[in-house]
């Protein structure tokens, strides 16, 4: 147990001193001497500094005690048969690089049946049995346990299956790829012009109707959906076993746009068990429709911002393969006055498209892209200009090269660096995770 010397106030007992000897002493023997009671002071803080610090000296060893966790795992970690072996293992017990010592009791009976950091074990028999795990350092000690299902040796396995899917078409009406996997689209094609963030939720139907039992007299007793394979929901040390949902088919609600991957674990009525697991694709378009971008009157362009949140996580999978800005308007506003008459025809519009990261950094933008160029997709080019801004996966990556910027919060700009106002036909952000 640390000691917290901070708490601890130690008041001097003097009572062994006679009065008058105790009063002599600390006036220097002499009453009412200003020398004396100066000595006093100093000699009653001394006391009392040297008593509150008792017990602090000498507290190294438990300051350096470390904690004892006790962790063990065991293979098989499934689908354990009657009479089959069993191996356990220690090695990830606390602290390491420290003597310690291991004592297994395997069938709860509160008896040791085995000694050392492995040991190895079976049970003749079908049922639940609880293993504790003791560890000590020779002055404390911690116990952990589990419960291993033993089930029957001629047993069959049920066969997990998690079905797959994908929207039927995109936002434009373009078939989506089917495969193994699960891919859907949101499509919000009215968003307000006070609202001009690219972001949206859905709800994911999880099938599991196509799983199987092991064999025809059997069932299928549990379905348990672990939503996110890298946290540990539940603690147990297995982050891809948490019952986040339960059912043949659930819903996954609220889902935003990005990369996941879900867990099955289910369970037939003889305690054998299988998992699968799927990627789900979350991908997103936002439609702005009919808004007016004002005109660069004061020598400084107009701009309107649009945000949209990008996912770029390799290490859990959640990556994105693209986000797309679609800017469409007219080349001529129908309203518009040439108000330099003489140098051309100053109501040509010309907007832009610019991309920053969170940083307020800037990654690319059309500005360099001609008038005579703007006709990306199915342009009506006649009368609009369409300017398409790509922002690959690279963009989106954190490394010290100068030409990557990272995930997180995005903003694309469309910029106005002429004097002239403008009906915008449509600005579309697409968010695309397949």
């Amino acid at each position: 147990m640390r000691r917290s010397c901070s708490t601890v106030i130690v008041k001097p007992h003097c009572s062994h001193f006679r009065r008058t000897n105790r009063k002599r002493l600390l006036n220097g023997g002499k009453t009412g001497n200003s020398m004396g009671v100066m000595r006093k002071a100093t000699f009653l803080a001394v006391l009392m500094m040297i008593s509150g610090l008792a017990g602090c000296f000498g507290g190294d060893e438990d300051e350096n005690s470390e904690e004892i966790v006790a962790v063990f795992t065991y293979s098989p970690a499934t689908n354990i048969r009657a009479g089959q072996t069993i191996d356990f293992d220690a090695r990830d017990s606390l602290p390491s690089g420290v003597a310690l010592t291991y004592k297994w009791d395997f069938d709860g009976d509160n008896s040791i049946d085995a000694t050392g950091r492995n040991a190895d074990w079976s049970y003749p028999e079908v049922g639940e049995y609880t293993v504790e795990l003791i560890v000590s350092d020779g002055s404390m000690s911690q116990s952990t346990t589990k419960t291993l299902t033993i089930v029957d040796a001629t047993a069959l396995p049920p066969t997990a299956e998690i079905t797959s899917f994908s929207s039927e078409e995109d936002c434009e009406g373009e078939d989506v790829d089917e495969g193994n996997h699960i891919h859907i689209w949101i499509c919000d094609f009215d968003k307000s012009n006070s609202d001009r963030n690219a972001d949206g939720e859905t709800n994911v139907e999880l099938d599991a109707s196509e799983s199987t039992s092991g064999s025809g007299d059997d069932y299928i007793s549990k379905y348990h959906w672990d939503l996110d394979l890298e946290f540990d929901a539940d603690g147990d040390g297995d982050s891809t076993n948490d019952n986040d949902l339960e059912g043949e088919t659930v819903e996954w609600k609220d889902l935003s746009p990005g990369e996941y991957e879900v867990g099955l674990t289910i369970t037939n009525g003889k305690g054998l068990t299988d998992s699968d697991d799927i990627k789900v694709h979350v991908s997103y378009a936002g439609y702005w429709l009919d808004f007016q971008m004002g005109g660069n009157n004061s020598g400084d362009p107009v701009e309107l911002d649009f945000e949209f949140t990008v996912h770029y996580d390799q290490d859990i999978g959640n990556t994105i393969r693209k986000a797309v800005g679609e800017l469409t308007y007219p080349k001529i506003d129908s309203d518009c006055t040439d108000i330099t008459p003489g140098e051309g025809n100053n109501c040509r519009a010309k907007l832009d498209l610019h991309a920053f990261n969170e940083e307020d950094d800037e990654a690319t933008n059309t500005s360099n892209t001609g008038l005579d160029q703007r006709n990306d997709g199915d342009c009506n080019s006649d009368d609009n200009d369409c300017v398409h801004l790509t922002l690959s996966s690279y963009l989106f990556t954190d490394s010290e090269s100068d030409s990557t910027y990272g995930d997180g919060e995005w903003t694309m700009k469309i910029r106005n660096n002429r004097v002239n106002d403008l009906h915008v036909e449509s600005l579309v952000i697409r968010l695309v995770y397949k």
